[in-house]
């Protein structure tokens, strides 16, 4: 997979805390270093290198020429044993020559008679002391070297222009140069763990991921908020919270997805379970009912049944009751609320759920329902695990796929819609679920986000509950759906 710029950004934002965590390592590991490092002390002095005999211009050019080249010779003359030993006797050091060789630098810059000795030493006061015995150990030597055989005094002459001082900092390590190197190559781990964090990791994350498989359009983004696995209803949170909002987008966007009367069934899957498809489900079922539609919301899940614990119905009666004959669909629909919301639970779990769902009875019940009511929601089963969904969709009007963020991998997702498309099912769009509130892949809404609709939204869920949006106690039993069903209104002629 190739990332551009704005996927590195992602990636950086989605995985800040490993990049920042591998950087701190890197910075204490550099710190740790420099501890670990005996300081050492640098102490340096400098020599000059003059002709001793004076004369005309000529001869003083011609002597200055002959300082500079001889200069590099006393450089490579400060580190010989010639030079050493006698510092080191001077100062009864253990070392030889050869160990002092080792810390002692001798250079001299270009076009001058300047030659600097630098001695490094775990003692401030021993380098500074064995710089000064080098160089004044050098100037010995020199003299010595340079003394005519026929006897007099030597024409070269080396004298000391800057005494060696003792070091008050350490010259390595090098604190800040550590530091800094520990943070680079921490700051780079880390940048690299998450990129190869990402590309290893496989799972759908967001938006993006979603329009990187499937060119499907995004239906809506619901957010996700901590309390909505215990208060998952529409109807339990305030009405200005993200989550409210996000299922308010979605519902405008089915009924544009659905306005020309291209389909009044709607069939809500997920690839796997624990995606949110249910709870998705019944506040899509809420919010369309709120805008003054009249909807049915059935529990088409005949293996893992959700609709009835939600909204508290009775589930011994429903969709498998009328299926099998034993009731017609308008006796064992169930009023849920105030709005114009009847829902169809599962009714007892059969051994045979596909050929069921996939019968005539089934399509021909989809029909009945798509002539009584503005819009019918059809809880699925996910799609991977077992065929349910795919023989639904047959038999409806579109197919909207939940996709839980952080739940499913992007190989699942591609299989599902690969699904849909073997049996030619309409697939509206998908519904991105469990959005972040914070992060690259956040659930971009703040408007009308306050301090109350917080205080408002941490209350319990029996406080939240209205009851004009349904008892979740389990009062609505199918004796009150018999001894209110001369209340219940329908629209009066089947509709196109």
């Amino acid at each position: 997979m190739v990332l551009d710029l704005r996927d590195y950004l992602r990636v950086l934002r989605r995985s800040w805390p490993i990049v920042l965590a591998v950087t701190l390592l890197g910075l204490l590991g550099g710190a740790a270093g420099n501890l670990m490092v005996t300081p050492t002390y640098t102490s340096e002095t400098q020599l000059f290198v003059a002709i001793q005999n004076s004369g005309s211009v000529q001869e003083l050019q011609q002597g200055n020429t002959f300082s500079q080249a001889r200069v590099q010779s006393y450089v490579k003359t400060a580190t010989t044993p010639a030079v050493l030993q006698p510092a080191i006797d001077s100062l009864g050091l253990s070392a030889t020559a050869e160990q002092l060789a080792s810390r002692v630098t001798a250079k001299s810059d270009i076009n001058t008679v300047l030659i600097s000795i630098a001695v490094a030493d775990s003692s401030p006061v021993q380098a500074s002391a064995t710089a000064q015995a080098v160089a004044s150990s050098l100037v010995r030597v020199v003299e010595s070297l340079e003394q005519p055989k026929t006897g007099g005094t030597s024409p070269i002459r080396l004298s000391i222009v800057t005494p060696a001082t003792v070091p008050t900092m350490p010259s390595a390590p090098n604190t800040k140069l550590n530091l800094a190197l520990g943070l680079f190559v921490g700051l780079a781990a880390g940048v690299g763990t998450a990129v190869l964090r990402n590309l290893m990791d496989n799972r759908v994350h967001g938006e993006a991921d979603v329009a990187a498989i499937s060119a499907a359009p995004v239906l809506g983004r619901i957010a996700f908020e901590p309390l909505a696995s215990t208060s998952p209803l529409l109807t339990q949170s305030p009405s200005q919270s993200p989550r409210a909002e996000s299922f308010r987008q979605l519902r405008t966007n089915l009924q544009f997805a659905t306005a020309a009367g291209q389909g009044k069934s709607i069939v809500i899957t997920s690839s796997l379970p624990g995606e949110g498809k249910s709870t998705t489900a019944a506040n899509i079922a809420i919010a369309l009912s709120e805008a003054g539609q009249a909807v049915c919301l059935v529990d088409a899940d005949l293996r893992r049944p959700m609709m009835n614990e939600y909204l508290g119905l009775d589930r011994n009666v429903g969709l498998t009751t009328a299926l099998i004959g034993r009731a017609e669909v308008d006796d064992v629909l169930q009023p849920w609320g105030e709005t114009n919301l009847f829902v169809l639970t599962s009714g007892q779990l059969p051994p045979n759920p596909s050929e069921l769902l996939g019968s005539a009875r089934m399509s021909n019940l989809v029909m009945r329902l798509e002539e009584i009511f503005d819009v019918v929601v059809i809880d699925a089963p996910p799609l991977l695990p077992v065929t349910d969904a795919a023989v639904i969709s047959r038999n409806t009007d579109g197919v909207v796929l939940v996709v839980g963020v952080d739940k499913i991998k992007r190989q699942d997702l591609e299989k599902s819609i690969d699904s849909l498309r073997l049996v030619d099912a309409n697939f509206m769009g998908i519904v991105i679920n469990r959005l972040p509130m914070k992060g690259p892949d956040a659930y971009a809404y703040a408007y009308y986000s306050t301090d109350e609709t917080v205080a408002r939204w941490g209350k319990s869920a029996e406080d939240r509950t209205s009851p004009n949006h349904g008892d979740l106690s389990g009062s609505h039993h199918v004796s009150r759906l018999d001894e209110s069903r001369e209340a219940t209104v329908f629209p009066a002629t089947p509709r196109d």
